[in-house]
């Protein structure tokens, strides 16, 4: 077995120590909110398939997280093992990570669309002991992949299935029998300490494969922290989290967050705008995070239905940056403020516009980074850049993960702990981040970089485009070229005069126009909302 441990200097952990760390673990808070509000609701959870509503309270989740981390132990689960759990946005997801930390085992949530090849490789890296997935969810039967896969992975040794109504194999096994007092006292021993690695988060695999991101409670709690802190959100917030726990913007702000800070989380499992809608009334929904096609929607079902967002305050659109266009017309629509975010999975969103940030600064950038942030952009030649000039983006950062699993030299910190992050930006003399592309995204047209996200910011104003995305094809004589693919408004159907009209008429510089259109039904993204343009690239060099 592979033991996950965090790669931090002794010079660094002193000093995040003493700084921003916060030295606990999400049971510490999450065992401090079951004794100050056990009643309080924690978790309530939508379910598509069968229209149903699932809440637990504090006391209550407690309770089954306890009941489940005993089931580990029956099963030989040891300190540092990991327990990969494909499970949508259910209750029993958060209360296995609760129970995970119990038992001392490390939490790898994975997203539900993943299949063989994806599941046998994530698996096998991991060396999971353990794997939790549905029976069947949206009309497939994970059940019979996860006995397939059990039958192939020599570490994995206990497949899992859950029914989101109750009964099965997972509450026969993990759910059957109530902690003893040698049970309480062996979780009092595996306890995890605030630096050891507890999750295991896979990269979303927008560039290429995905890579096992480590992370401890001190990294992961000091950024929702000062996530939370920066947006003002309190235990008085209700939180609809529709974007899966699987990934990092679910399960660091709909479910670390959430118990952290003694809120309510209700949980969306397949995402319905006129569904959301219906549970941002039902629920007194406040707050939510995800990324730009669910704020399109609520956008178009708010214009429609602007009543059922009367205690709707604050959406954090991250994953992309977000059309200014779609901010004004959320903004309106919503009656809410609309804050814009960056991050990675290897350290979450470490630059927001807060709820007090004039329109302009969420409109133009994403965001000014939280406490214990430093950026800095560097130029061509590794040079360090001045204000509001584009270039390679490094970071530091209290909550940088731990390192990769298996993959220490991927990792690229520079001797002075700076991280890559693949991506191009600009900062402006007030601090505030703009991202402008990832560095392989970038198009070079005779020596010129075209400045992808604004050009596709304004393709996105033209009233028949709904989506957009540039992206680089090769020519022979300037290199590249830059080529659109649009998802048209319904009934529209823009043509590359019609664009290029509309950018000329902006006062766009005619090196920066597209100069060929791909009308398509939908962009390839991951399930968080992310664009894969080398899946575009792909299409261009087929």
């Amino acid at each position: 077995m592979t033991l996950l441990t965090a790669d931090f200097s002794d010079e660094y952990r002193d000093r995040m120590a003493r700084t921003y760390w916060p030295n606990r673990t999400l049971l510490s808070y999450f065992d401090d909110a079951v004794a100050a509000h056990p009643d309080q609701v924690a978790v309530i959870g939508h379910v598509d398939a069968d229209h149903a509503r699932h809440s637990l309270t504090y006391r209550e989740l407690a309770e089954r997280a306890d009941r489940i981390a005993a089931g580990l132990l029956d099963l030989g689960i040891r300190p540092g093992q990991v327990v990969s759990i494909q499970l949508p946005n259910w209750w029993q997801l958060a209360a296995l990570h609760l129970a995970c930390l119990r038992v001392g085992a490390v939490t790898n949530a994975l997203m539900s669309i993943f299949r063989r090849r994806e599941l046998e490789f994530m698996l096998g890296l991991a060396e999971s002991v353990v794997f939790v997935a549905p029976e069947t969810f949206n009309g497939f039967d994970h059940e019979s992949l996860a006995a397939e896969l059990g039958g192939m992975l020599p570490a994995l040794q206990n497949v899992v299935t859950v029914r989101p109504d109750g009964g099965g194999d997972f509450e026969e096994r993990l759910l059957s029998r109530t902690p003893t007092a040698a049970d309480r006292e062996e979780f009092a021993r595996r306890a995890p300490g605030p630096d050891d690695v507890t999750q295991l988060a896979y990269t979303s695999g927008t560039t290429g494969e995905p890579k096992g991101v480590m992370v401890t409670s001190n990294t992961a709690l000091c950024n929702v922290r000062d996530f939370a802190d920066r947006l003002g959100l309190t235990a008085a917030d209700t939180v609809l989290m529709a974007s899966p726990l699987a990934h990092q913007t679910g399960f660091l702000y709909g479910l670390m967050m959430p118990l952290m800070r003694g809120m309510t989380v209700v949980l969306q499992d397949v995402w319905r705008p006129a569904h959301a809608v219906e549970i941002i009334r039902s629920e007194a929904i406040s707050f939510s995070m995800a990324s730009t096609p669910f704020l399109t929607d609520l956008t178009e079902a708010a214009e429609a239905d602007p009543d059922a967002f009367a205690t709707f305050r604050l959406f954090l659109c991250a994953g992309a940056p977000v059309p200014r266009d779609l901010v004004r017309r959320a903004t309106k629509a919503m009656s809410a403020r609309i804050s814009s975010g960056w991050g990675m999975s290897e350290m979450g969103a470490v630059t927001l516009t807060g709820p007090d940030d004039p329109d302009e600064r969420v409109f133009e950038t994403d965001g000014y980074p939280l406490p214990g942030v430093e950026l800095r952009i560097l130029g061509h030649h590794g040079e360090a850049a001045p204000a509001d000039a584009e270039g390679r983006l490094q970071l530091r950062a209290d909550s940088l993960f731990g390192g990769y699993l298996k993959r220490p030299d991927l990792r690229g910190l520079d001797p002075e702990g700076w991280f890559d992050t693949g991506d191009l930006a600009r900062i402006d003399a007030d601090g505030y981040l703009r991202i402008t592309g990832r560095s392989k995204d970038i198009i070079i047209r005779g020596g010129e970089n075209i400045p992808v996200v604004e050009i596709e910011n304004l393709i996105y104003s033209h009233p028949d485009v709904a989506e957009v995305a540039l992206v680089a094809m090769p020519d022979p004589r300037l290199g590249e070229r830059a080529c659109a693919f649009v998802v048209a408004r319904e009934g529209a159907g823009p043509t590359l005069d019609d664009l290029t009209a509309h950018l000329r008429a902006l006062g766009t510089a005619t090196q920066y126009l597209p100069e060929r259109l791909e009308l398509v039904d939908a962009l390839p993204r991951t399930l968080t909302g992310k664009i894969q343009k080398f899946k575009l690239r792909e299409l261009l060099n087929g």
